[in-house]
């Protein structure tokens, strides 16, 4: 079954669940509109993998706004932003932890023959097509760092 199906299917499943579903339904129809204004962009059908990006985008964005209600000291928009990421989660590929991240980053740097900051370029290039969805880019980005300055 294709993501946009099963998203399609769950909002039917929430709406139906009325008040307890409340949640879950708002998140899936932004979710939907967001890769409805994607498909009108691109002009065609999105496929399972531009479909992810959506979902990756639009959970990066809630992730961006709990830093910034946090400093508001807004806890219950916290909390609200933190269900609606474990929501669109159920939707995107199986998170890579941390090790995994550190173990993949060390392997392209040894491909790519990577020895300063100077070539984190190189790595970001190989290693963002290959952790899509999987990963934050953020936390790639920190490991790469790392790797690259020897700290880890």
């Amino acid at each position: 079954m294709s993501l946009f199906i099963r998203l399609t299917e769950d909002m039917k499943a929430a709406m139906k669940a009325r008040e307890a579903g409340k949640l879950k339904l708002s998140v899936i129809r932004l979710a939907k509109a967001a890769i409805k204004n994607q498909e009108i962009a691109k002009g065609h059908e999105l496929d399972e993998a531009e479909v992810i990006d959506v979902l990756s985008r639009e959970a990066k964005l809630r992730r961006d706004a709990i830093v910034e209600y946090e400093k508001a000291n807004r806890p219950e928009t916290v909390q609200t932003l933190l269900q609606e990421i474990a929501i669109l989660m159920e939707y995107l590929p199986q998170q890579m932890n941390e090790q995994e991240i550190v173990a993949l980053v060390k392997q392209v740097v040894n491909e790519t023959g990577a020895q300063s900051l100077k070539d984190i370029g190189k790595v970001m290039g190989k290693i963002v097509p290959l952790t899509k969805g999987k990963a934050d880019g953020k936390l790639i980005n920190e490991i790469v760092k790392k790797i690259l300055n020897n700290e880890l």
